[in-house]
């Protein structure tokens, strides 16, 4: 299997290079990761529970970084066994390049092989699954680094709206922030209800 994907992210090349290399924002990242530990230099134990296709299984292995050229680039070499589902092994070369001020472009080319179980569902539904586990790591990622973009882009919705709908938003957060005026809100509402009732 082999797989090669750019993504970018929105942060400096430093503070990528930084989260790549923090183990608790790799677990948090990473897919059915339960963890992440330090295992001798740039090595670490890693245990992970994972599905391919039929297969679900808990997968122990190690984890080493080597050819380390910081903050630019390294290679994960990784090997697992899960028992009787099987094992997987692989490498993968990590490349962060500068793409302005406040953003980064991570590339990796990754390749891996599966043996037992996991060997025989196909190669199809491995690559599918690893292409899933992937974007789910690269979508988790980006949220840890964003920091408060969720924020920002609720700002944007807002600058963004309709003009009734921007009122209608004004509205609601005045009444909330001044109980009077909810009050004074809901008694036009019940006079007006009253009045279309007794017309119909």
């Amino acid at each position: 299997m082999e797989l090669t994907e750019t993504h970018s992210l929105p942060v400096p090349q430093q503070r990528a290079w930084e989260a790549l290399n923090d183990t608790a924002i790799l677990k948090a990242c990473i897919p059915g990761c339960e963890s992440i530990e330090a295992d001798g230099e740039n090595a670490y134990a890693v245990a992970l529970t994972a599905a391919v296709g039929p297969v679900k299984a808990r997968f122990k292995g190690r984890m080493q970084l080597a050819d380390i050229d910081a903050p630019r680039s390294y290679t994960i070499q990784f090997e697992g066994q899960g028992g009787a589902a099987g094992f997987g092994k692989g490498d993968a070369r990590v490349t962060l390049e500068p793409a302005g001020d406040d953003a980064t472009t991570l590339s990796y080319t990754a390749s891996a092989q599966v043996g037992g179980k996991l060997a025989q569902i196909g190669s199809r539904l491995v690559d599918g699954a690893a292409r899933k586990i992937a974007a789910e790591f690269f979508k988790r990622f980006g949220e840890q680094l964003g920091g408060n973009a969720s924020g920002d882009a609720n700002a944007q919705a807002n600058e963004s709206a309709a003009p009734g709908e921007a009122a209608n938003t004004n509205t609601e957060a005045a009444s909330a922030d001044d109980p009077s005026a909810s009050g004074e809100e809901t008694q036009k509402r019940k006079r007006s209800w009253t009045a279309w009732i007794s017309k119909s």
